[in-house]
């Protein structure tokens, strides 16, 4: 990849890094940006060295929000523009874990990205805010994916008002689920890839869809549904070895595969 590319595409130990970059308009998502970071989502699903991905920024900024003088889905000619829907729910369909690295600042609509992704680590002294308000307008679509995160009560507040808070503050509220300093956000995130790296690849892709289907199943359908899923993965060949490897003391074929790619 060059500096001329919207987003840097690279995989280190079993995870796909996506860098949104264009640091001179901190990362603002513009449809080119847009377009890039779907295709990259895609190429990292249908990888199979892949095991997770993590979205972060360049420069100083995570994502500053839609570029309004491209906004995403509004390429003149371009037939294939992606709306930045389908990129939310391509983070929230992904089948492997999807990490949000917050490297810096993160304003209204990249606030999205935050929103749809599974695991969230932030440096402690970002500045976030869902500042659509600020302009005469409202963070409409990706409060589909913040709410369930801050719920009604934290997200009325900071809705209304667009006032920032820092990474520190972002934990507090459950929008995120650690913070460090800057210098060690990278390091931090590692520690997440190695941890999702010692799972099943099966097992963590049905822990990702368990845990967004339970929450749409009254208590009975959910103990009946949940049985069954338990039972498939127990009587799985990937259940099997990974039993094996606890019996036999030693490490299971998935972490071995990872271990040798490095």
């Amino acid at each position: 990849m060059t500096g001329q590319e919207a987003t840097i595409y690279e995989i280190n130990h079993g995870a796909a890094w996506i860098r949104l970059n264009r640091p001179e308009n901190r990362n603002a998502l513009s449809a080119i940006l847009v377009n890039e970071l779907y295709d990259h989502l895609l190429a990292a699903n249908e990888d199979e060295k892949v095991r997770s991905i993590v979205i972060t920024g360049t420069g100083t900024a995570f994502c500053a929000g839609a570029d309004l003088k491209s906004p995403p889905g509004q390429i003149a000619g371009d037939s294939r523009a992606i709306p930045y829907t389908d990129v939310l729910n391509a983070i929230l369909e992904s089948p492997k874990p999807v990490i949000a690295a917050i490297n810096g600042a993160a304003f209204a609509g990249g606030l999205g990205l935050v929103g749809a992704a599974d695991i969230v680590i932030t440096a402690e002294d970002v500045q976030l805010s869902f500042s659509e308000v600020r302009i005469g307008v409202i963070p409409a679509i990706i409060s589909v994916v913040c709410l369930p995160k801050l719920g009604t009560h934290h997200g009325m507040k900071l809705f209304l008002t667009g006032e920032r808070f820092n990474g520190n503050q972002a934990v507090a509220m459950g929008f995120a689920h650690r913070a460090v300093p800057l210098d060690q956000l990278e390091s931090a995130v590692q520690e997440e890839i190695d941890a999702i790296n010692q799972g099943g690849p099966i097992a963590v892709q049905e822990c990702k869809k368990l845990v967004r289907r339970v929450s749409e199943l009254s208590i009975q359908d959910g103990f009946a549904e949940t049985a069954d899923w338990s039972r498939r993965l127990f009587q799985s060949d990937e259940g099997a070895e990974g039993m094996a490897a606890f019996r036999e003391k030693r490490k299971p074929e998935w972490v071995q595969q990872i271990d040798e790619r490095q």
